[in-house]
């Protein structure tokens, strides 16, 4: 297959193009902006080999977009490329409207001028995959999980922002006859993560003896994914989801945020001790962050029964995978950590502090 794959150098995208090229011999041509959190470093396995492309450009450029398609001939588009960092979000909730919303309806546009261009075997065939998150649901009570059909109710400027491009991607396939997918991910872990974000941050605060910060109390509960299994249900999705359809994809690992960091820091005492006792003298309890939601739970069970999917790793496994990477890896997040992002507090609003 021909897949045009958006946010290629992100988190996601990268072990998404990395099991397409080097796995599923595709031919794969990246899209990316390159901001802060997009790293071609991350694709370095993939330079060189066949069908492999790179294209630094922003979504929302309608015309770059659609002479992307027109060169490049999609059998599919996977598009990956958000803003996604709450924090960020509600510090500056502009580039989220730009890459989130006005991106993906440019990028819309782009793929229906390329899909009715198209002979109409490979009109038939042609498929747009719009990965979003489990965040557009809100908040859960203590029971309870996020299906297909749960109501959008979004609370932070990031996911109202993918609630948006959710809506513009179903409204693309109900209007137009684009054959789309939606796939809404719990929260995904795993190498090559951008450090702002929970796991990956803890791992290098404590590798440097920094604070290990937990937003309120800790109790905020989150289904963790690693993102490998993530990538195999999307390309399950793509192979045989129904056009039209939806699939939430959740790793069956509800876990308080408190508990994830205890674990990372217990994995580094056991893999990397310093010699200073439990890591866990490093947590330090911060001021919340404005509308965290409290929990987030996934049903995975569409895509278990109708496409045979099911994460591989458990939290245990997948969290320890990644701490080892992390320690074997050190060209690639010592760089971001000197140049781009050194474990700042992000997202407080004016007047707060951590």
């Amino acid at each position: 297959m021909r897949i045009l794959v958006t946010g290629g150098a992100g988190f996601i995208g990268s072990a998404l193009v990395r099991q397409l090229v080097l796995r599923e011999g595709a031919a794969v041509l990246v899209v990316d902006k390159l901001t802060y959190a997009g790293d071609r470093r991350s694709l370095r396995d993939c330079e060189g080999r066949p069908g492999f492309a790179f294209l630094e450009a922003d979504i929302a450029d309608g015309e770059r977009m659609a002479t992307a398609m027109r060169e490049f001939r999609p059998d599919a588009v996977m598009h990956l490329a958000a803003e996604s960092h709450v924090d960020r979000s509600i510090a500056g909730a502009a580039p989220f409207i730009h890459t989130n919303v006005v991106g993906t309806f440019a990028l819309l546009e782009a793929a229906r001028g390329h899909w009715l261009d198209l002979d109409p075997a490979a009109r038939a065939a042609f498929r747009f995959l719009h990965i979003s998150t489990d965040e557009v649901f809100g908040s859960l009570g203590p029971e309870g999980a996020f299906t297909e059909t749960t109501p959008y109710d979004p609370r932070s400027p990031y996911s109202a922002s993918k609630a948006a491009s959710d809506h513009l991607v179903r409204a693309w396939h109900e209007t137009y006859g684009l054959p789309t997918l939606v796939t809404n991910c719990s929260n995904n872990y795993g190498p090559f993560h951008f450090p702002e974000k929970l796991i990956p941050l803890v791992i290098l605060n404590a590798l440097e003896g920094k604070p290990l910060p937990v937003y309120g109390d800790g109790a905020n509960v989150r289904d963790w994914l690693f993102v490998e299994d993530h990538v195999s249900a999307l390309i399950a999705v793509l192979r045989r989801g129904r056009p039209g359809g939806t699939y939430n994809v959740g790793g069956r690992s509800e876990r308080r945020n408190l508990a994830v960091v205890e674990t990372v820091c217990d994995l580094l005492d056991r893999l990397a001790p310093d010699g200073q006792g439990s890591r866990r003298r490093l947590i330090t309890f911060v001021t919340d962050r404005p509308g965290h939601d409290r929990r987030y739970a996934i049903d995975p069970s569409l895509i278990e029964g109708e496409l045979g999917w099911r994460a591989a790793e458990t939290f245990e496994s997948g969290i320890e995978k990644t701490v080892r990477w992390y320690l074997d890896n050190e060209w690639w997040w010592r760089p971001l950590r000197e140049q781009k992002y050194a474990g700042e507090r992000l997202g407080l609003l004016a007047g707060k502090a951590g």
